[in-house]
């Protein structure tokens, strides 16, 4: 009875786990259905944009005395796309239990990710058209200013794992933290795709 009654107060003060039915990690799930969010919020950007060029006709870029530099977006696509090997890179040395390949991969992709942004700033200010000239420069710096924005958050969980690596965390077994970020990384450098191939090259 005393066993009984014991077992009864246990559970009145520690109630069961919740029953889990995905088989997906909450890690994963909760990126992946960040992703769809983030898609959508895309999706709505390249709808106006796709508006202006059908009520625009031929008239994106170049017009009047502007036009897009294509060559300097073509390296820095070039860049930020390897950035995505490195990653790559990163995730393999850790599920490998090489620390040398995940420090050297994690800081590769920080710094080459930090490039890309910075020839994007730079892009900004050698343009010579602000957002409010007219229809074309405003879909184009919402659209490219959206994708920067996304590099900024995925250059700061960079630059945590970074640290992290490099302080010893991380294992073969325990390498979350650094999946989870890998993911959100190859989902802006695929987003930047379609952006450069729309605005750049189309």
């Amino acid at each position: 009875m005393e066993a009984a009654a014991h077992a009864v107060h246990e559970h009145a003060e520690h109630p069961p786990a919740a029953n889990v039915s995905s088989r997906v990690e909450a890690q994963f799930l909760g990126m992946l259905l960040f992703i769809i969010s983030e898609i959508m919020l895309f999706g709505a950007f390249f709808t106006a944009y796709f508006f202006v060029r059908v009520v625009r006709g031929a008239e994106w870029f170049p017009f009047d005395r502007f036009e897009l530099p294509v060559a300097i977006a073509g390296v820095n696509t070039a860049i930020l796309l390897s950035s995505s090997f490195t990653m790559h890179w990163t995730l393999e040395g850790i599920r490998n239990e090489n620390r040398r390949a995940l420090k050297a991969g994690i800081l590769t992709t920080f710094l080459l990710g930090l490039t890309f942004l910075t020839i994007q700033v730079n892009e900004y200010v050698h343009l010579g058209f602000a957002p409010s000239d007219n229809a074309q420069a405003t879909i184009f710096y919402c659209l490219t200013g959206l994708h920067g924005a996304h590099v900024f958050v995925g250059l700061t969980l960079l630059a945590m794992v970074t640290v992290r690596a490099f302080r010893g965390h991380y294992s073969a077994k325990e390498h979350r933290g650094v999946e989870v970020p890998g993911i959100y990384w190859h989902f802006v450098d695929i987003m930047w795709i379609f952006v450069f191939s729309s605005l750049y090259l189309l």
